[in-house]
């Protein structure tokens, strides 16, 4: 994969994460007011997960969405929801955060963590290809000329 392409990649898994995050946040306040927060929060996530891994597999990677890979997908975030659920309690317990905004803050400092492991699971053969690449590139910046 070429640097342009992986670009590319990162600028529309960044794009997916923005539509993501205010699919998320949305569905987080409207239940809001329904339910204790870290229930709205958990639910909202889900629900987001879901649009996450079509938007992901049809637009930032470029791939078929298929059974197997939907069943791997909620793996991947299962990193990202202890982040951003260890994130949400330390910034409305600890630094007494609004509960309306914490969800969101806890979010955007997981998507670095989002974006490997979604691509190691949607993309076959991805971390393969990062290791390659890495390769090349360390051959050569060694080599002289």
């Amino acid at each position: 994969m070429t640097r342009k392409e992986q670009l590319g990649q990162v600028f529309r898994f960044a794009l997916v994460g923005g539509v993501n995050t205010g699919t998320f946040f949305g569905i987080y306040l409207l239940l809001h007011p329904w339910m204790p927060y870290f229930a709205a929060y958990s639910l909202a996530f889900v629900l987001a997960m879901v649009g996450s891994f079509f938007m992901n597999t049809y637009f930032t990677y470029r791939t078929r969405p298929t059974w197997k890979k939907f069943l791997l997908f909620p793996l991947t975030n299962v990193t990202n929801y202890v982040i951003q659920s260890a994130g949400l309690y330390a910034l409305v317990t600890w630094a007494g955060m609004d509960t309306r905004i914490a969800p969101l803050v806890a979010a955007i400092v997981a998507i670095p963590f989002t974006f490997l492991l979604s691509r190691k699971i949607l993309v076959p053969g991805a971390a393969r290809a990062a290791e390659e690449d890495e390769r090349q590139g360390r051959a050569r910046s060694s080599s002289t000329v």
